[in-house]
């Protein structure tokens, strides 16, 4: 199991009310709701190995470099991320009970957590492994595959009521091939990333290319040789007109799934049934008041098989 950890502890940030305070005041509803949809995971869905991915670098260099607009919307005045300063100050924290617990958290500088995913479950689909990816991004749908299986737990209904997202299930909600939700995206835009999309393709012609032709790729050959058939109505004018961007949109929207980095090789990643330092674990609940979510998380882990 990967999670997208920013895309959890966001959701439980603005899902759980900021009332939830440790005793000094401070909040603690995205670490409260992030243990409790931790604690629902593992006793719903039973991994035996569980990795929480994370943002070492949530707008990468590379990713501007080829799109200026990515993300841009998100930038803060100082040039860091929007993130509310409720929530900053409770991430040292997230990471401090996770390391206690015994989940492992994985980064690496200059990618986003959904790199970090994309290379794991890669890794592991083609060691004939399963993969359940836990996220809120429907980015992430491009990482769905059959063959490990790889499947997106998508939480836009909440945690307790997740939509288990494959090929099959892409393809029937989007009327495109199953793994090809990146490119998909990459036609129609994605204002949340900053992601414009080619003007005036909208999500039955961008569905239609991509069903005809497979990939931004494949339209960009086609362009190129002068095809004509299987364009809509006056789209090709506008994916001509749109190439610079189709051009480079590819290397912001597709995750990477071969980042060559030490970090990722042998994570400690097996689902412990014990917590790693039970004394710190202990003193982080009570200076926090975590006691509730601790004790769900550590008898969800006991109980595990």
């Amino acid at each position: 199991m990967l999670l997208d950890t920013p895309s959890l502890y966001f959701r439980a940030f603005f899902g759980v009310p900021e009332s939830v305070t440790a005793p000094d005041g401070t909040p603690v509803n995205a670490v409260r709701g992030l243990i409790d949809m931790i604690a629902r995971l593992v006793k719903d869905r039973s991994p035996a190995r569980l990795v929480c991915c994370m943002d070492a670098d949530w707008r990468p260099a590379f990713r501007v470099a080829a799109l200026p607009s990515y993300k841009a919307h998100r930038v803060a005045e100082d040039g860091g991320d929007q993130t509310p300063d409720p929530l900053s100050a409770q991430l040292p924290i997230i990471d401090a009970v996770l390391d206690a617990v015994g989940l492992v958290r994985a980064g690496v500088p200059g990618y986003e957590a959904d790199d970090v995913i994309g290379t794991l479950a890669t890794r592991c689909a083609a060691e004939g492994g399963a993969v359940d990816i836990v996220t809120g991004d429907r980015d992430l749908f491009q990482l769905v595959d059959e063959g490990g299986p790889v499947l997106v737990l998508y939480t836009a209904r909440g945690i307790r009521n997740l939509q288990v997202m494959g090929e099959k299930e892409i393809a029937a909600k989007y009327g495109i091939p199953g793994r090809a939700y990146g490119d998909y995206a990459t036609l129609r835009g994605d204002p949340s990333d900053g992601l414009p999309g080619v003007p005036g393709v909208g999500d039955k012609t961008a569905a239609a290319l991509v069903t005809r032709f497979g990939s931004v790729d494949g339209i960009l050959t086609a362009l190129d040789a002068g095809v004509t058939e299987g364009f809509p109505p006056g789209s090709r004018l506008k994916l001509t007109a749109a190439r610079d961007y189709l051009a480079s949109a590819e290397t912001v929207v597709k995750v990477v799934t071969d980042i060559p980095a030490p970090e990722l090789e042998d994570l400690p990643d097996t689902l412990p049934t014990t917590p790693r330092d039970p004394e710190t674990l202990i003193a982080l609940a009570d200076e926090w008041n975590l006691t509730s979510p601790v004790n769900r998380l550590l008898n969800a882990l006991a109980a595990h098989p």
